[in-house]
């Protein structure tokens, strides 16, 4: 199975937002979710003055969390990605995530 990291394209095969895909924002590790860009937005309202960030208030939109579960690796291709290992392609210098898919079926 593939491990989610931060900046990995993910599909969301689960819930509200099932068939969109993202990027991945933030890994939450301990509560078993992901930040993914533009997915499950939700709202929050803030006061005048509490935050230097944005001091007049007003509504936020920000990115909410979805269910590890909820949502696998794609390759570039938008491909569902099964395995995955740390290694060097051919003729490569550099050490890259490479990427393998289920075999076709005979």
């Amino acid at each position: 199975m593939a491990e989610i990291r931060k900046g990995d394209t993910v599909k969301v095969i689960a819930g509200k937002e099932k068939g969109k895909s993202g990027r991945v924002l933030e890994v939450l590790r301990e509560d078993g979710r992901v930040r993914v860009e533009k997915l499950m937005t939700v709202k929050r309202h803030q006061k005048k003055g509490r935050s230097q960030a944005n001091p007049e208030g007003g509504i936020l939109e920000m990115a909410g969390t979805i269910a590890i579960s909820s949502v696998m690796v794609v390759g570039k291709d938008e491909k569902p990605v099964r395995r995955e290992k740390i290694g060097r392609e051919l003729g490569a210098k550099e050490k890259a995530r490479l990427q393998k898919r289920k075999a076709a079926a005979k």
